[in-house]
């Protein structure tokens, strides 16, 4: 039986929300041309994507596939972490309050 050549697409992006369990929001950002004015623009498109070991922090760097529907909003799945982030704010990790 011959292998399957997989034309799912991949996106790059960063994580918005890592509050789901096994859910990530991926905020992916591209750059279009106007039609007519030929100014070039930014789109923000945001995807759910299924983080099975819950790794992801906000503010990381993802690469995502397309795969079968894993919910009724999921489907794309983490394929890995490019770029951890380094900033603990943005990590969710400063909203402690000390007594």
């Amino acid at each position: 039986m011959p292998e399957r050549k997989t034309r799912k697409k991949k996106k790059i992006g960063v994580v918005l929300s890592n509050k789901m369990d096994k859910t990530i929001v991926v905020e992916v950002e591209r750059t279009i041309a106007h039609p007519r004015i030929g100014k070039v623009m930014r789109r923000i498109n945001t995807f759910k994507a299924h983080d099975e070991k819950n790794e992801c922090r906000i503010g990381d760097r993802v690469l995502i596939m397309e795969t079968r529907p894993i919910s009724k909003h999921k489907c794309w799945r983490l394929v890995e972490i490019l770029e951890k982030t380094k900033d603990k704010s943005a990590a969710g990790l400063v909203g402690e309050v000390k007594a």
